[in-house]
């Protein structure tokens, strides 16, 4: 049978599309993909969460559907499966017991492009960032970690913004201004672990690092692919 990929996405609904182009990019870069017959089969499951950014999330509720999400897109025959979704993973123990192919996990992969010695913050949504799994990866290596809590609700804002679908050039001023506080508190690398925040990457790259989990962990869907 052909190999084939799973992507439970919708978490949010906006960063489907992009995460989808980035993973037909890395085909292109890393085996050459030209022809539409070059391109994997892809199996994309677009998840209804019950996620909110002003209020507690049910986490009992929330696992239940992702794990409803995953079976569903098992039962297709997919080889594995990746979820461009970093709140998603901090249940990730729990969920790959629910099934029986493996499911790439963005955060191990994305803390494994972090270097040593580096000054580094992570943007996310406040359920990731209290989970403490980047944190934890990001103190090995003699890295410091630098964070303000006035930068959370900025963050906040910018992902409810990119959800309720603004233009982006009104999103980009709290992101710019997000930004320059960051440079200016000597922030080296900045981790975008939301993948709804992927869009905004390109704006000060030439003064910052970027590590953008959705670009990593599309650079690891397709390496796992190459390997079928």
């Amino acid at each position: 049978m052909k190999k084939s990929i799973g992507i439970l996405a919708g978490m949010g609904p906006r960063s489907t599309s992009p995460f989808i182009e980035l993973v037909l990019d890395q085909c292109q870069i890393q085996y050459g993909a030209k022809y539409d017959i070059d391109y994997p089969a892809i199996m994309i499951y677009s998840l209804p969460t019950p996620f909110y950014l002003d209020r507690p999330i049910d986490h009992d509720e929330m696992k239940k559907t992702i794990i409803k999400g995953l079976q569903h897109i098992e039962a297709t025959g997919v080889n594995y499966i990746a979820m461009p979704c970093n709140s998603a993973h901090i249940y990730f123990n729990e969920l790959k017991k629910e099934i029986n192919i493996p499911i790439l996990n963005i955060i191990d992969e994305t803390i494994k492009k972090i270097g040593s010695n580096r000054k580094i913050t992570i943007f996310a949504t406040e359920t990731t960032f209290n989970s403490g799994l980047y944190q934890e990866g990001i103190s090995t290596s003699d890295n410091q970690f630098i964070f303000k809590d006035s930068w959370q609700e900025r963050i906040n804002t910018i992902i409810q913004m990119i959800k309720e679908t603004r233009e982006l050039y009104e999103i980009g001023f709290y992101w710019d201004e997000l930004i320059k506080d960051a440079i200016e508190t000597d922030v080296v690398d900045i981790i975008i672990a939301c993948t709804d925040l992927s869009v905004l990457k390109n704006n000060f790259s030439d003064k910052i690092n970027f590590i953008d989990s959705s670009q990593v962990l599309a650079e690891s869907v397709v390496k796992e692919y190459l390997k079928y």
